[in-house]
């Protein structure tokens, strides 16, 4: 059985998640994120990162179940953004919402991890 995680090796883990998912929605509005980072280069951190975290917060199968969710709603959106044909009002809107409620996520998180950083 591997070593329990550390609670700034969780929030860490958590934090780089988050970064990487609103990276994933910035990269559909903007295209010059695109460029200086490859897609594919992109899509393995983020997967590296959720293979990571998700073992750490499988002790509670609600916090694993919200983590999958949200990752499955996000690069969902950025699919169906990404995909999208004509005009894309509607969709731009949900990108920005679902962008807003991660910022919220990581400014929580970034500030707990200087609580536990500080201890």
């Amino acid at each position: 059985m591997p070593a329990p995680s550390s609670h700034i090796e969780i929030t860490e883990t958590m934090v780089r998640l988050y970064v990487f998912l609103a990276q994933t929605l910035d990269r559909c509005l903007d295209h010059s994120q695109q460029a200086a980072f490859p897609e594919k280069d992109h899509q393995a951190f983020l997967a590296d990162t959720r293979a990571k975290l998700l073992p750490m917060v499988s002790v509670n199968a609600v916090v694993k179940g919200k983590v999958e969710e949200e990752t499955r709603r996000v690069l969902e959106l950025a699919e169906r953004y990404m995909k999208a044909e004509g005009t894309k009002t509607v969709l731009q809107q949900e990108v920005k919402a679902e962008r807003a409620i991660l910022e919220t996520k990581l400014i929580a998180l970034s500030d707990l991890l200087a609580v536990f950083r500080a201890l």
